[in-house]
């Protein structure tokens, strides 16, 4: 690891000015803010971010978690995954969030990460976190070794020719289940940024993973008032129980009423180059009866663009079966 300066911000206005100074957005940046550190001190290690200055937020006032007068909820960016995971208002309204979180990393982990870092979370495809492989992400234009190359765990949808990594984190898809939004404060100003407008595909420029600008500091994430009677759930597949990363995952968050689903909101992880919102698979339950037949179009909807590699494409039907089962559970009667 080189050797960086360390500044601690004590205001958000201080750490924007620092960090809005660095060339770049967050991802690859020459100045970075540092939260938790659980993926930018690992990267940082091995040479795949080399910032040369780290600001440290930890001071900063925006770890609360706290309900908003509409009914929805406010997560501070600094907020840790650990205390929002077990907060009552989020496991009595916001369920899918909780097991998300529950079921990624450690809880040594979960104890250190933020909410703003989790947003921030970075691939685990092998050919980005190796340097002296060729990786688009990493180094633009350098190639994509991941395809024709081990991609087992990687990328079916929103891929591109340059990039076919997968976004890692489970918190995010259970966010864009729940339609978050993300809040921004920048030296332009603040700004609401839709969850499923804040990352971005990987296209021809895999390296911007995020709409963020140079100095722009997430503040919080709101989420909306939960709809009545609705019931949502995490269900994750992956190659062992725990401390691992999903090969498929299903956020679902869906309203049943006299067996018919009114409302549905669906997002799969694992399988996307970012948190994957499928309106397609919404659109095929909303308003028809909460059967198996109904959910296996609604996720042959959700898989219908599913471009997979050499060794990924199994995952096309695993995803799937998680959509129905995750389906199943989420509806079955209480």
């Amino acid at each position: 690891m080189k050797t960086f300066a360390l500044t601690r911000a004590t205001d958000p206005a201080q750490a924007i000015a620092a960090t809005g100074k660095a060339k770049t957005a967050q991802q690859g940046a020459d100045i970075r803010f540092i939260g938790g550190g659980t993926t930018l001190v690992d990267l940082m290690k091995l040479n795949v971010e080399q910032p040369q200055t780290l600001v440290d937020v930890n001071r900063l006032p925006l770890n609360k978690i706290e309900a908003l007068p509409d009914g929805g909820l406010t997560i501070g960016a600094e907020a840790r995954n650990s205390d929002l995971a077990y907060h009552p208002l989020v496991r009595k309204n916001y369920a899918v969030l909780s097991e998300a979180i529950l079921s990624g990393a450690t809880a040594q982990i979960r104890n250190m990460a933020t909410t703003a870092g989790n947003l921030l979370q970075r691939t685990r495809c092998m050919y980005f976190r190796d340097t002296a492989m060729p990786c688009n992400k990493r180094e633009p234009g350098s190639g994509c070794a991941a395809i024709g190359g081990a991609n087992r765990g990687l990328a079916i949808l929103g891929t591109s020719e340059q990039c076919i990594a997968t976004n890692p984190s489970d918190m995010n898809v259970a966010l864009a289940a729940l339609e978050a939004t993300v809040h921004v404060r920048g030296s332009k100003g603040e700004r609401a940024i839709p969850i499923a407008d804040f990352h971005v595909l990987p296209g021809n420029t895999p390296q911007r993973e995020t709409v963020l600008e140079p100095g722009d500091l997430i503040t919080h994430v709101t989420l909306p008032p939960p709809a009545p009677g609705n019931r949502s759930l995490y269900l994750k597949l992956r190659d062992r129980a725990s401390y691992e990363f999903a090969l498929a995952s299903a956020a679902v968050v869906v309203t049943v009423a006299d067996g018919k689903i009114t409302r549905a909101r669906v997002a799969l992880g694992g399988v996307g180059t970012k948190p994957w919102r499928s309106t397609e698979a919404e659109g095929e339950l909303t308003n028809q009866p909460a059967t198996e037949a109904t959910f296996r179009k609604a996720a042959d909807a959700a898989l219908r663009d599913a471009k997979p590699q050499s060794q990924n494409g199994f995952k096309v039907e695993l995803a799937k079966r998680c959509l129905i089962h995750a389906l199943k559970l989420a509806t079955q009667p209480a």
